[in-house]
């Protein structure tokens, strides 16, 4: 598998994070954990497929996938290769008026969203572009067809960094109050920029900063307890919803992205 990051344009950068291109000459299976952002791929060539158990189901060529809780397999047919656009955690809200948190935990068509006319033309042209500049090129113009005339949320910008900055370890009533907002009136805010709870969005934060920090060799249990994790049970569930292994067989080959 060949995997190659992109960075947007200037006037597309307070939107997106990269474009990840992702080609392979075999067939192969990875495993993609929960990520912060919105994603939406475009499949230039090949089969993609999510794997549930022992049957696949089949991805359509263009798919916005929303936040998810938990890790999904994907089968990568050969000869495959597929640009995922990866967005910052509040710039999706840039290119859809649709309320994001629909989307919590689904893959869906980009033709629920765009007239099926608009998103064939792109497939067609991805299907015909020769190199990943061209790629990127025709991906780069449908983005910018689509973006509205919108500011971030500064507030909610606010609160994502700070969740961050906590590695997801802060109580969402503590946050609002930080924020001088009242709890529900923030959760409902949050849910429609991010597309996600915050307690939601603070839990993929806290299990990916326990996974990037194992990572760097640092005890197991002694993070678990950093991040709150008083009950090993209470985490290794927590965990393995979130990876789907247990934390010994995620670090005996950790192959994910």
């Amino acid at each position: 598998m060949k995997i190659v990051d992109f960075i947007p344009t200037e006037q597309l950068k307070p939107f997106i994070k990269t474009y990840r291109i992702i080609e392979s000459q075999d067939e192969l299976i990875n495993r993609v954990l929960p990520g912060t952002s919105l994603t939406i791929a475009f499949r230039c060539k090949g089969e993609v497929n999510y794997v549930k158990g022992n049957s696949r189901d089949n991805l359509p060529l263009t798919a916005i996938s929303g936040m998810r809780k938990s890790a999904r397999l994907i089968n990568y047919s050969k000869d495959t290769a597929t640009v995922i656009v990866h967005f910052k955690e509040v710039g999706a809200k840039a290119f859809f008026k649709e309320p994001l948190h629909e989307l919590f935990e689904e893959s869906v068509s980009l033709d629920n969203f765009f007239p099926q006319q608009k998103t064939a033309i792109i497939e067609e042209l991805l299907a015909e572009a020769k190199t990943n500049n061209q790629r990127i090129a025709v991906i780069e113009q449908f983005l910018l067809s689509r973006l509205h005339d919108y500011k971030p949320d500064e507030l909610i910008s606010n609160a994502i960094a700070i969740i961050q900055s906590k590695k997801g370890i802060i109580k969402i009533k503590e946050l609002a109050d930080m924020l001088y907002i009242s709890q529900d009136a923030f959760e409902k805010r949050f849910r429609k920029t991010i597309g996600s709870s915050p307690k939601q969005f603070s839990y993929v934060v806290r299990i990916k900063a326990i996974i990037d920090q194992k990572q760097n060799n640092q005890n197991l249990i002694e993070l678990a307890f950093d991040a709150g994790y008083f009950d090993q049970s209470h985490f290794n569930k927590d965990f393995k919803l979130f990876t789907g292994q247990t934390p010994s067989e995620f670090f005996k080959f950790p192959s994910f992205w």
